[in-house]
């Protein structure tokens, strides 16, 4: 009240008053406001009513009558009394808000409640007061700041950015640190969700406010990208696996500093505002004087000095003048600089080494099909223990490619390792340090930066503001064109951003959010974060982002996942478009998909095919399932991995104009290796599984118990937490639709004869068995018959090769005995040596399935003796016949059809126990007649029991392949006829 009552009584002539009615009430609202966040005495009941209509009613003012919000925005006076309130609050909210440290004695409940929580709830009143006003005040100062140039001046010169900056900081303190909701009562648990949701709502304007003083301004995106880089740890932390990339960050700060210096020149209408300010503040009717500019430590120019220079410095800026570099003037930095003209020749050399290998010609080429399969036996041959303990070890392989870099020392892993085999003896510890394990799967060590919290806290609708913001400083569409020096600063801020550490931890923040808020392609963030990465290709450098975001334990990071499906909805916007009519961006998105499938074939297809080939040895009871190396989580991630990749695959196949590059390529070695992998690896999920047994579809997220440094469970797990049952769901779907589409005819109604190319591809990597294996019903993936069948059409269409080979296959029996030498049977198996020279005798052995799986048994059975070879041949009929009439037994007395399908399973596990004794002996031929009798009646009764579906088991070098037909389906007479008519 004093220092109101000292202006009115103040001579009117001091200062000439040319407010607004607008103006002059809102100015009083402040001046009475800044005592009201001081708790100074004094104020009534009515006073802060009135503050509170005051301002409210200039909140709505400034919404809806631009005159009222220009004559604001131009109010030097309302703009330092903002800074002043602001400068007094932020102190206040976080005394009253937080403390660094948490009281060690108990709270009065007896339960230890974190100090921050006591403190909002003492000061609760205050805090809900005084949030509500700041809010209110930023909302103002946002809408003004819709004047822009002069606004954001003025806002600048008072240096009310700097209080927004402090504001968020207190902000992302409070929000993200929480309280235990369990601790506190159901009353106080409302007034610290107000509190924080107010903090929230507070850091949302915080951000528009940001956004609007950013907003088509270079000087002060620059500030703002100065602001939020820069840390106090003027260093990069290194990335796994990549070498130092040698950034001085110290350095870049300080030729960001000199620039901004160098670029202070003013909005003429602002400056003369300012001045006529300045001009006043002797009379003693002003709010203060204005804040001194910053000057950098290492320029030439004093205080006194700096306010001439500016403008000279100003004109100096707008001369075009081509960047000089001087090494010999490292003694003055700021001369230095200032001839090299541009932002940071740091950040400039930084980008020359980091950018995409290929930028300027094909340096790095493909890499070849025998060294791809070379890294898969590699991985197989070290799957069980590849991924124990996590993070030792990064890469089993050599990197001979350049974008392969050397892992870095790895002694501190080492160290973790021993660390958390130490907790796991000691109980709850152990899973403790189990579940940071699991928080780091989405970032690992300390997050940097002032807005890497923010994806953290706030939700979809609430953070647009963050997005927005970045989007504004990188974007090419966004910015101003070049500048004298000819740089375009939109290209330089999108560089620091993947330069700082603070920038990629952000990134990754960004990109981990889509997939925690299941944003679709459709949804405004996805779009936002879409044309940020794309600001990221053009500038060559998401071959870096993708290698910075990578984690150690994962295949495809949860970051890199987000980040390919993004480059995939950039990819798709590509088909049909006239975009390659311009040879630079058919270019640049050729080497970006060289990049991305080179990383395919070198990291992700081997490690993937190695956890295959690990449940493929367990499957085979090669290996015990505690030895399987990962978790549920583990596989979960690894597959959304894959499935993004072969989606982008997919994409890239469907592009006319790149589809070629794949089968230059050679991609069809990866896919036909995927589906090997997988058929040896993941059990198909039956149409009807069997009563009481689980199936391998079933999964959960939950990470249950895994072995810990080898050390097998007591017991199984449930399961549908047995991550080496693990089923892949949906991939071979997946890589159908890629061979579809590669093998198909390339012309533009894709008609006629498949790609002979391809077609030939398929059969050097020996494709076609693996395509036929496909053609049986899989639960995991849908329609996955009718998508083989159309591949395999193509494939047989115009190719003669083909054709043999289908021609060429032979029944399973007559090649029996020799595949039975080099591979042995998998469970639930039955198969004979009884030879067949036709379709017809392949009928006789419909429910035989695939047999080989390309590994040798670990040990042989003894033959046994004559007296029981023959014991078992009599109760392997005499099962089959007591079977027959036990199953039309229990049908007629009103069994289901899924308990008579039990009863035939169960028969037939028990013929393949017993035939399974008998395959490695010398028989005659009646003694083979006898077996074929007894097994040929079990699969009478089994197709009998099945709807009328059934199985013919083939084979061709040593490989199987198993067709299944129906009733009203041609099977593989269909693929008979096909072969035949070509």
């Amino acid at each position: 009240m004093e220092e109101v009552q000292e202006v009115l009584e103040r001579p009117r002539a001091a200062r000439p008053n040319d407010m607004t009615i607008e103006e002059r009430n809102f100015n009083a609202a402040l001046i009475l406001l800044e005592s009201v966040i001081q708790r100074k005495p004094g104020f009534g009941s009515k006073t802060r009513p009135e503050i509170k209509n005051i301002i409210a009613k200039t909140l709505e003012l400034s919404l809806n009558r631009a005159i009222v919000r220009e004559r604001l925005a131009r109010n030097v006076d309302i703009w330092m009394r903002l800074e002043k309130i602001f400068s007094l609050a932020i102190p206040l909210l976080a005394s009253r808000s937080t403390r660094e440290s948490y009281s060690e004695a108990p709270a009065p409940n007896m339960v230890e409640t974190p100090e921050s929580a006591t403190l909002i709830l003492k000061n609760y009143e205050s805090l809900v007061e005084d949030l509500n006003y700041l809010n209110t005040l930023l909302v103002i100062s946002r809408n003004m700041l819709a004047i822009k140039q002069t606004a954001q001046e003025i806002c600048h010169a008072v240096h009310f950015n700097n209080a927004i900056h402090r504001l968020i900081i207190l902000c992302v303190t409070v929000t993200s640190k929480g309280y235990d909701g369990e601790n506190v009562n159901e009353h106080d648990r409302g007034r610290l969700n107000e509190v924080s949701e107010l903090y929230k709502k507070l850091l949302v304007t915080s951000l528009q406010h940001t956004h609007n003083w950013t907003m088509g301004n270079d000087r002060f995106k620059m500030s703002f990208w100065f602001d939020m880089l820069f840390d106090n740890d003027l260093h990069n932390d290194p990335i796994h696996e990549l070498p130092q990339d040698d950034l001085r960050v110290d350095i870049v700060y300080k030729e960001v500093a000199n620039w901004m210096y160098r670029h202070s020149e003013r909005d003429r209408v602002a400056a003369g505002l300012l001045d006529k300010y300045s001009a006043e503040v002797e009379l003693g009717c002003t709010p203060g004087p204005l804040p001194r500019r910053e000057v950098p430590p290492d320029s030439p120019e004093s205080p006194v000095e700096s306010e001439d220079e500016f403008e000279k410095d100003g004109e100096d800026a707008r001369i075009s003048t081509a960047p000089v570099w001087k090494p010999e003037l490292e003694h003055d930095k700021y001369e230095q600089d200032r001839l090299y003209a541009r932002v940071s020749h740091e950040i400039d050399i930084w980008w020359k080494r980091v950018r995409d290998a290929n930028y300027e010609g094909w340096v790095v080429q493909m890499e070849t099909v025998e060294s791809a399969k070379q890294r898969a036996e590699d991985c197989k041959n070290t799957a069980m223990h590849r991924y124990i303990p996590r993070g030792h070890d990064a890469d089993q392989y050599d990197h001979d490619e350049q974008y392969d870099e050397p892992a870095g020392d790895d002694t501190s892993i080492q160290a973790n390792a021993e660390d958390r085999s130490d907790l796991d003896e000691n109980g709850e510890e152990g899973e403790e340090e189990e579940e940071e394990e699991d928080d780091d799967s989405y970032v690992e060590g300390p997050l940097r930066g002032l807005l890497t919290e923010i994806p953290n806290i706030l939700d979809t609708k609430q953070i647009e503001a963050l997005h927005m913001t970045v989007k504004a400083c990188i974007v090419d569409s966004m910015g101003s064109g070049l500048t004298a020096a000819g740089e375009n600063l939109q290209k330089t801020r999108c560089k620091m951003f993947l330069a700082l550490d603070c920038g990629k931890n952000l990134l990754r923040e960004m990109l981990v959010f889509i997939a925690v808020w299941e944003q679709t392609d459709q949804q405004f963030i996805f779009q936002i974060t879409a044309q940020i990465i794309e600001s990221f290709h053009h500038n060559a450098l998401l071959p870096y982002a993708w290698n910075s975001l990578r984690i150690l334990k994962d295949i495809v990071s949860p970051a890199q996942t987000v980040l390919l499906r993004l480059i995939n909805y950039m990819f798709r916007a590509r088909k049909d478009s006239p975009i390659y009519d311009d040879p630079r961006d058919y270019s640049r998105d050729a080497k970006l998909i060289h990049f991305l499938y080179n990383y395919f074939r070198c990291r992700v297809v081997p490690d993937c095919i190695a956890l295959m080939y690990a449940q493929a040895q367990i499957r085979t009871n090669a290996a015990h399932a505690s030895d399987f190396p990962v978790d549920l989580w583990d596989m979960e991630r690894a597959k959304d991995g894959l499935s993004q990749y072969l989606d982008f695959i997919s994409v890239i196949a469907d592009i006319p104009e790149m589809r070629h590059l794949l089968i230059d390529w050679d991609a069809t070695y990866e896919l036909v290796a995927l589906l090997k992998a997988l058929e040896q690896g993941v059990a198909r999920k039956a149409l009807v599984p069997s009563p009481g047994s689980g199936t391998s579809g079933d999964r959960s997220y939950s990470t249950g118990d895994t072995a810990d440094n080898g050390h097998p469970r007591p017991t199984l797990p449930p399961l549908h937490d047995t991550p080496f049952k693990f089923p892949w769901a949906g991939i071979k779907i997946q890589i159908l639709i890629i061979l579809t589409s590669l093998v198909a005819p390339s012309n533009k109604n894709r008609q006629g004869p498949g790609n002979p190319t391809v077609q030939k591809q398929l059969l050097d990597h020996g494709g076609i068995m693996p395509l036929l294996n496909c053609c049986v019903y899989d639960g995991h993936n849908e329609y996955l018959k009718e998508r083989a069948t159309l591949c395999i059409k193509f494939v047989m269409e115009g190719c003669e090769e083909a054709q043999k080979f289908v021609r060429e296959l032979v029944p399973i029996r007559q090649a029996q005995a020799q595949a039975q030498s080099q591979a042995g049977p998998q469970p639930g198996q039955i198969q004979t040596q009884l030879p067949t020279r036709n379709k017809a005798d392949v009928l006789d052995a419909q429910q035989a399935r695939p047999a080989a799986n390309g590994e040798t048994p670990s040990s042989t059975e003894p033959v046994p003796e004559a007296g029981t070879r023959n014991a078992i041949i009599d109760q392997l009929a005499k099962m089959a016949a007591d079977g027959k009439v036990a199953i039309a037994e229990r049908t007629r007395n009103g069994m289901d059809e899924a308990e008579a399908t039990a009863e035939v399973q169960r028969s037939l596990k028990l013929a393949e126990d017993m035939v399974k004794s008998l395959q490695n002996m010398d028989m005659d031929e009646e003694t083979r007649a006898k077996i074929a009798e007894a097994v040929k009646k079990m699969d009478e009764k089994a197709s009998s029991n099945s709807g009328g579906s059934s199985k013919m088991t083939f084979s061709s070098q040593n490989q199987v392949v198993t067709l299944s037909s129906d009733e009203d389906d041609s099977g593989i007479e269909g693929a008979d006829e096909d072969a035949g008519t070509h």
